[in-house]
């Protein structure tokens, strides 16, 4: 017997296990139901702006009156709305449907939540009684402000498995199933504005970008960008695949280690759509938006992945804000010369280690023998992570595929891994620019020069052990109060 026959038999296993504690489950609340409703206590839902005697709101969902800990395939009732990903067309390929509204909870085809990361300050406002468990939104002139039109890689099932390409499109393209009741929700939104931002005023006052009326705006170096807000929706057959592993595997590990937050993931095989609670992606287009999958036309990208400390609050410890000043200068240029330029801006904080464990690093790093120093940069993450990077690109590529984009002419990255996953999905990079040496603040000598003797890409120098062991940090201490 395999390991993939092992693992299918245990999750088989698991599967009635739980089907039949539910069942148990259903039968003590069906007649504590009924013990309540005989008894003197009034039954009916209290109103979420009434408090109960303990001072706390009290309130019953969506008329929900049993907790729905799972559902199973074949279920009586449940008949998820039909979904095959990367079919012709969206009307072969259907909706995305994971909400828990009482007129969609039994067709739905996804597992998890809209929203994103968000979800759970949805549930929050639910909790509270800040949001009725009804309300069905209005999506009305919430149409993209820019057209992302399908293209060959929607069709095309190994393609895009992290997101849904009809995302910006489905309140339009299922407005009739939306009508007649279903809760369906757009998983991207397109629109239009002008970003302001003190380094292009630096840079058209000195000249390096020019004021065109069109892209650069003005003096003040405001730019016009067309952008787009993308939330994670899992193909898990697809995902697993891409990552070279079981899809029963992958959905055991999601289901765990996310502290059984997904029970479907298990008992709902059938289910092959999951919206994961994670950050999701920025896109920000300079230029026309057509152009972007226009291959006549020179298309410079970023693809940035978030880092609050350095991208916001200006932290010089990290490359990461010049490097996305840097990516966003040249893609306006190329903008500015009839091509186009994309910054895609991943929200995955710390490598996807998550900000607390960045900054824990930090101090380890500050206050190891020898100070922080580059031959050391990745053992403090490895220490406390276990591993150097969860950032796992594989899924990167899949919003460039979204966009159309068939070919990059200049890529301003050094990232080996980013690199090798775009080319390998299938988009040639024709040139490789590294941020300029001027651009490198002091402090973050110690992440470049060790990224760089890692394999990061570079034109210049690689430093070996001994020069990584020269290259140290700014101490606490040096720090002018």
């Amino acid at each position: 017997m395999t390991r993939s026959d092992s693992l299918t038999d245990e999750i088989q296993t698991n599967l009635e296990a739980l089907r039949l504690n539910q069942v148990q489950l259903a039968e003590k609340i069906s007649k504590l139901l009924e013990s309540k409703s005989d008894s003197n206590e009034p039954t009916s839902p209290v109103s979420p702006s009434t408090p109960s005697t303990s001072g706390k709101k009290t309130e019953v969902t969506s008329g929900q009156q049993r907790i729905i800990l799972t559902t199973y395939p074949n279920q009586l009732g449940v008949r998820p709305v039909p979904l095959t990903w990367g079919a012709p067309g969206h009307k072969e390929r259907g909706p995305v449907i994971a909400s828990r509204h009482s007129q969609s909870i039994k067709k739905r085809n996804a597992i998890g939540a809209y929203g994103g990361s968000y979800c759970i300050y949805r549930a929050l406002a639910l909790a509270t009684g800040d949001l009725l468990n009804n309300h069905r939104p209005n999506f009305a002139m919430t149409e993209p402000a820019f057209d992302i039109n399908p293209n060959s890689q929607w069709f095309d099932p190994t393609k895009i498995v992290s997101l849904d390409p009809w995302g910006h499109l489905a309140p339009k393209l299922f407005s009739k199933e939306y009508d007649d009741g279903l809760d369906i929700r757009p998983t991207i939104a397109a629109t239009k504005a002008h970003m302001t931002m003190a380094e292009m005023e630096m840079a058209v006052k000195n000249g390096s970008l020019p004021v065109d009326g069109k892209i650069v705006v003005n003096n003040r170096g405001d730019l016009a960008v067309s952008k787009a807000a993308v939330e994670p929706v899992w193909y898990l057959p697809g995902v697993a695949e891409r990552f070279g592993i079981d899809e029963g595997l992958l959905r055991r590990s999601l289901f765990e280690d996310t502290g059984g937050m997904y029970p479907e993931l298990i008992t709902r095989p059938d289910l092959k759509v999951f919206l994961p609670p994670i950050g999701g992606i920025s896109v920000y287009i300079f230029g026309n938006p057509a152009y972007v999958s226009d291959p006549s036309k020179k298309l410079t990208l970023r693809v940035h992945d978030e880092c609050n400390g350095s991208d916001v609050f200006g932290s010089d410890i990290c490359t990461c804000r010049p490097y996305l000043i840097f990516g966003i200068e040249e893609c306006v240029k190329q903008a500015q010369q009839d091509g186009v330029g994309v910054i895609v801006y991943f929200r995955k904080e710390g490598r996807a280690l998550g900000e607390v464990t960045k900054y824990l690093v930090y101090n380890a790093r500050k206050r190891q023998v020898g100070g922080d120093t580059a031959n050391n940069y990745f053992l403090r993450t490895e220490c406390i992570a276990g591993v150097k990077d969860m950032r796992f690109q594989a899924l990167m590529p899949d919003v460039l595929h979204w966009l159309g984009i068939q070919k990059i002419d200049r890529m301003m990255s050094m990232s080996n891994m980013k690199h090798d996953a775009i080319v390998d999905s299938g988009i040639p990079i024709l040139e490789r620019v590294s941020i300029p040496d001027e651009l490198i603040p002091e402090d973050s000598r110690v992440e470049i020069d060790a990224k760089i003797a890692s394999g990061y890409f570079t034109t210049g120098e690689v430093m070996n052990d001994d020069q990584l062991a020269n290259v140290k940090g700014r101490d606490w201490e040096d720090i002018e109060h």
